[in-house]
């Protein structure tokens, strides 16, 4: 049996895919979400064999909502009344890309996609590269605080951490947790406005309130919240070019 969730902000849309999906026997909705943030929820909580994701969407888009998802993402089959999109869609190696409305063929054929990705790795590129690399670096995330998600505007985030095993993103206000690993964040992020000074912290540029040279050739960068961030020898250069903009 194939587990579903569906994902689109519109109620109608949401009731054709289920009425469609209705005739396939080994396919079972096992939950709808109408925004990015509830959709994020839902996929960590039912574990679905296959998202069906709107792409435009309150709060978070569909490309965010599926960068999102932790290493044991399911396939993602991405729907959408904007076929603009479809370049972008499999250069993210979605397993399908379905213009609505979704008519009964075009949904029969990605099932047999889906069935035959089954058992295979939902992604075989990193969801995170491609997404930069198709013109689509973030400008917000979804993080966690607790048993929630929450949207952070890019534009808030100071820096990204990763301490004990988990990834988190620190605004001026609080700091969430994340499910990207930091490297899959970088690969993710505009390099023209973050910079990686250690090995465990992704600075956002526009954050940076000083940056301080040391003799050994390395330093630390004063951030916006107040927080001091080493920076290595290795990663100095590298820094100090992005901030004047080289």
């Amino acid at each position: 049996m194939i587990r579903a969730v569906l994902v689109d902000d519109e109620q109608p849309a949401r009731e054709r895919l289920k009425q469609l999906l209705a005739a396939h026997a080994d396919v079972e909705v096992v939950g709808e979400a109408e925004d990015g943030v509830q959709a994020a929820e839902l996929i960590a909580d039912r574990q679905p064999d296959v998202v069906f994701l709107d792409i435009q969407m309150p709060g978070a888009s569909g490309m965010d909502v599926a960068a999102s998802l932790g290493a044991r993402r399911p396939l993602v089959v991405f729907c959408t009344a904007f076929d603009q999109y479809a370049v972008d869609a499999f250069e993210l190696s979605a397993t399908d890309y379905l213009l609505k409305p979704v008519n009964r063929a075009r949904l029969s054929a990605a099932l047999a996609r889906v069935r035959q990705a089954a058992g295979e790795p939902a992604f075989t590129r990193s969801l995170a590269s491609a997404t930069r690399d198709a013109g689509l670096s973030p400008t917000r995330v979804l993080a966690r605080r607790g048993n929630r998600y929450k949207v952070v505007a890019m534009a808030d985030v100071v820096a990204f951490t990763f301490t004990d095993g988990v990834t988190r993103v620190v605004t001026a206000a609080e700091t969430l947790t994340m499910q990207p690993t930091l490297a899959a964040l970088n690969r993710r992020l505009d390099p023209s406005r973050f910079c990686q000074v250690s090995r465990t912290v992704l600075v956002h540029l526009d954050a940076v309130r000083e940056a301080r040279p040391f003799a050994d050739g390395s330093g630390e960068v004063v951030l916006a919240n107040g927080q001091t961030v080493p920076v290595t020898r290795r990663r100095w250069r590298a820094l100090v070019d992005k901030l004047e903009g080289n």
